[in-house]
């Protein structure tokens, strides 16, 4: 998220620096420094970002360099009567983005502090005489926080549909779309092959048209549960479609990978998937190390799997080696 939200921060600064300038007369135009040093800290946040190994907490740090600037501001023009008070809420609106339910927490939290210190600390008088300014920041900082997070739920929610397979709770191809562009790079950098495996279970229309859809969805559901049961953590299987589907294999030759599936094969071959006695064809292939070309190995694992369906099935049949280009 944090690519998407750099240049509408930018802007937000542009717009909060133009309100700074405009005022300068009234309010002062040393407040135009703490606003400065947040897009320092945000633009040295952005530069190192991508090669950090804990980017959460460098985007956590500028995060709270920006609240503390605009704390710095509402006290410099005037603490409970500044006009920039509500200001100190406006970072919370991209927390969600960021980080769970624990980090917008605590970021609210320090933003109500900062409402807090930045009145009281100014002038606690004027603020037990007057009491509302504090008092309307800090409701719209709770209302601000809980229909953030009310969005962010529903924007991970919808996301998750987009990548999951609701039948079988497995990666869909959009998933997979995604996930072969960093195999791609990855192969490039380890200077290793990338497995795949394409499995398709046997005879489903069968199953279907004798026991009924619903004992079909019971199958799918237990052989997914099953294909995942026997991967690596780092393997992911995806459902293709109707009773294919595909894993890949980082670092897996074909040899390797072909163990993969035969440990597969054998699972579903001694299960019980959906109370029936299933049986599942696979087809191999892998990459050259360093060269992942995705089309070309699932082209040569699809080639392979309907060998094995026509050697009899509930088989392993592994595509030959495919050339370096």
């Amino acid at each position: 998220m944090e690519p998407r939200l750099r240049p509408l921060r930018q802007l937000a600064f542009g717009l909060l620096a133009a309100a700074l300038l405009v005022c300068g007369p009234w309010v002062g135009w040393w407040t135009l420094a703490p606003l400065l040093g947040a897009g320092i800290a945000f633009t040295l946040t952005d530069r190192g970002l991508e090669s950090s190994g804990r980017p959460e907490y460098r985007l956590a740090a500028a995060w709270c360099v920006a609240e503390l600037a605009i704390a710095a501001s509402v006290a410099l023009t005037g603490g409970p009567h500044s006009p920039a008070l509500a200001w100190i809420v406006l970072p919370v609106v991209t927390l969600p983005a960021r980080f769970d339910r624990r980090g917008v927490l605590a970021g609210s939290a320090l933003a109500g502090v900062l409402i807090l210190a930045s009145s009281l600390g100014v002038d606690p008088a004027a603020v037990i005489a007057d009491p509302a300014s504090v008092v309307f920041a800090l409701a719209l900082l709770g209302a601000i926080a809980l229909l953030s997070v009310a969005l962010m739920h529903s924007d991970l929610q919808h996301r998750r549909e987009s990548v999951i397979d609701p039948l079988t709770s497995m990666l869909n191809r959009h998933a997979l779309n995604g996930r072969v562009d960093e195999l791609r790079d990855q192969a490039r950098v380890v200077h290793q092959p990338v497995g795949l495996i394409v499995g398709d279970l046997d005879h489903f229309k069968q199953i279907n048209d004798t026991h009924g859809h619903a004992t079909g969805d019971a199958v799918l559901r237990d052989v997914a549960y099953s294909l995942r049961k026997c991967l690596r953590a780092f393997d992911l299987a995806y459902r293709l479609g109707g009773e294919e589907f595909l894993v890949l294999l980082p670092g897996a030759d074909p040899d390797q990978a072909a163990h993969v599936a035969e440990a597969l094969r054998a699972t579903i071959d001694a299960g019980q998937p959906g109370g029936l006695a299933v049986t599942m064809s696979f087809g191999v292939s892998a990459s050259p190390p360093d060269s992942f070309d995705y089309n070309e190995v699932f082209r040569a694992a699809d080639a392979a799997l309907y060998a094995a369906k026509a050697g009899g099935r509930n088989r392993v049949e592994v595509a030959g080696a495919i050339p370096v280009r």
